[in-house]
Formats: C-alpha cells, structure tokens, sequence
C-alpha cells in the first residue's frame, strides 16, 4: 500500500508537471513561431527535462547518486518552468482583459495580424522567461544561504514560573538527500548548539532517501546537544523513506522519538509534558498514525502541554484534547512564492509563523530545509527558537 501511493504520488506530480510544461511549450516554442532548428532542440530538451523530474524523484530510494546529480539539473528546472509558468498566466490574462476591453468598447473584434501575433508572444514569453529565471535564482540563493534564527516568545497560561524563559529550538523540513548533503546538516547543528537550548525538538520530514544511503549525511545530529534532550515526531517524508529504519537510526543517532506519548520535561513543580504524534498521514502504515488520545491519557491538565506534530492542520485534534502549544513544520513557508497559496489551502490557512485555534496556540516554522528544487523564493531558512513564557511571573 506505501509503494503504491509512492507511485500514485509521483505519477500525480508528474500529470501536473506535464501540463504546466505543455503550456510553457505552447507559450514559449509554438507561437513564437521559432525556427526549425530551434524548435527541435527546444522541444527535445523540454522533454527530457520533464521526464528527469520524476525519474530524480524515484530515483532517490534506489538510485541516490543518480537522485544527487539529476537533482541539480531537474529540481532547478521544476522551479524555473513553474515560476515561468505562472508569469505567463499572468502576462495571458492581463492581455486577455485588454483585448475584451477594447471589444467591449469598439464593439468589434480586434484584429491582430499573424506577424504581430508572433511579436507578442516572442515579448511575453522573453518577459515571463526573464521572470521565473530571476526568480529561480534569488530562490537559490535564498535555499543555500544562511539560516534565519526566528525568536518566538510564547506565553503558557499554566507554565510554572520557575520555567519562565525555557528555549525549544525547532528544527523541521531538513529534507537530507538528493541536494542537501552532510555540510548543510553540519551548519544547521552548529547554528542549533550555538543558541543553547534547553530542549531541540525535531518535527518531521528531516529525509529523503534510504538509512543505507544518508547514514552520513545525517550524522551531524548525533552532535545536538540540550540541557533536556533531543525530541523527535515523523513527518510525511518518514514514511517514504522508510520510517520504522529512520526511528531506529535517529535514536541511535541521540534522539527521543515521541510516538503518540508524553514525558514530563523538569522537576516537580517546576515541569511541563512534551506530547508528540505520528504524522497526519501515516495510517497507511502498518503499525503507525496519529493518536493523540494516547498521548494524553492521564495527563495533569494543571500543567503545560506542548504538542509536538509534523503539519500545523493537527491543531483541530489538538485543540479538542486541551493542548496548550503545539509547534509544528511540513509547509516550508510555502517555499516558492506564488505556489504558497496551494500548499495553504492544503493545510486549511496555517501557512507560516503563529495562530489560535480554540484555545491551542500553534507555531508553524519555515523549516530548516527544502524539498525538490533548491528554491526558497520569499520563504527563507529558518531555525526556530521557541521561549517559553509563564503567566504566573
């Protein structure tokens, strides 16, 4: 059942990926009218781009290396043909208006001539070009460059005094595998151990590939270092992966895995429960899925309880089980802008940074990572400082 939806996932992507080429094409290659030559090596080299994506995609699992040099060819190109994609939309409907507007005004059709038909659409298509190519590249830089430290200072109601100003540094959405490699893990940990944290927390997605293959590129981890521990929850990209492996390795590596349960963090009175739960989707998988009921069984409601899960839309749950706090990643911020609004429609409005639902308080990080292209575009790297503040001081 996991391989299939694995197939079906990427077969899905590989549908709508076909279509925003095909429309590109036809922007770019068809009525521009280009020259034979031209056409024919554009149009072979369209598609052989499309088809890299899926194959880098797949790849990653049983083929890494294929997946680590692929990657940096097919994943750039997915945001240059996407962003390109959606200013060419944009360039179309403006021009589309114009021309119903001035029908609506002369009362006739506007007649264009097949020669200036090819002007527009050589102009257009060089603008939107121009646009998604400058766009894919401050992604780039943005992707690759440095890591935003975000201080979010979160008030608890019930948090004791005594635990006023503790720090969780949430780390998400590391995505090692195919372009991201050991020296970028290597600067996420420098960057975790320099801020001193009482507590990391690991809120999923932090792999793209097998044990077998990224065991060296994620060992960086095993360096965290906090005054009480290292938490970990999976994320969607787990289970793709192979979870019940990347548990074990990344307990070996030093971290806590919170499958639907609770531990007290601190002393007596002055404590608080860290909850965490398996990923959204991880029914499919056998032995796996949320259960929050689990993890709060018994629970003391006079004391704090921060919930650790992998996609922000776990709050509604959340908030029917008296979950003070809950932070999690899975969006990337929306990682490339325009896109943004897809993935916050997914997650039904929880894109980025803070919100309320009932009395549930949500952190949503940017993560530290990115998935497929190495493009961050208006979404920049984050690692997340979580300080705690109690009422009662």
């Amino acid at each position: 059942m996991a391989e299939l939806e694995i197939i079906g996932r990427i077969l899905l992507g590989a549908a709508i990926s076909g279509f925003i080429h095909g429309y590109v094409w036809v922007r770019l290659v068809r009525r521009s009218h280009l020259p034979r030559p031209w056409h024919l090596a554009v149009t072979s080299s369209m598609v052989l781009l499309w088809i890299s994506i899926p194959i880098t995609t797949w790849s990653r699992n049983v083929w890494p290396g294929l997946a680590a040099t692929f990657g940096w060819v097919s994943m750039p190109w997915m945001a240059l043909v996407g962003l390109t994609f959606v200013a060419l939309v944009v360039l179309d409907v403006c021009t589309l208006t114009v021309r119903l507007g001035r029908r609506a005004i002369t009362r006739r059709p506007v007649e264009v001539s097949v020669g200036r038909r090819t002007f527009l659409a050589r102009v257009t298509g060089g603008t939107a070009l121009a646009v998604g190519g400058t766009g894919m590249a401050r992604g780039m830089f943005e992707a690759r460059g440095t890591h935003e430290i975000v201080d979010v200072e979160i008030t608890l109601d019930k948090l004791p005094a005594a635990l006023d100003g503790f720090t969780i540094v949430q780390l998400s959405d590391l995505h090692v595998g195919m372009t991201i490699d050991r020296a970028f893990v290597q600067r996420v940990v420098d960057h975790t151990n320099r801020l001193a944290p009482d507590l990391i927390a690991l809120t999923g997605d932090l792999v793209d590939g097998q044990v077998e293959d990224l065991r060296e590129d994620i060992a960086p981890l095993a360096s965290l270092r906090a005054k009480h521990g290292v938490f970990a929850v999976t994320g969607n990209h787990e289970y793709y992966s192979g979870a019940d492996a990347w548990i074990e390795e990344l307990k070996r590596l030093g971290a806590r895995y919170l499958r639907n349960e609770r531990v007290t963090i601190g002393n007596g009175d002055a404590s608080f429960e860290l909850a965490g739960v398996d990923d959204h989707g991880a029914h499919g998988w056998q032995g796996h899925g949320q259960d929050l009921p689990a993890a709060t069984a018994g629970r003391d409601r006079e004391r704090a309880l921060v919930l650790l899960a992998h996609q922000p839309r776990q709050v509604r749950v959340a908030a029917l089980h008296g979950v003070d706090l809950q932070l999690s990643g899975h969006t990337h911020g929306g990682q490339i802008w325009p896109w943004h609004y897809l993935v916050k429609i997914q997650q039904g409005g929880l894109l980025a940074g803070r919100y309320l639902h009932a009395s549930t308080q949500l952190y949503v990080t940017r993560g530290c990572g990115y998935w497929g292209p190495p493009v961050r575009l208006l979404a920049p790297l984050e690692i997340t400082r979580v300080i705690l503040r109690s009422a009662r001081v």
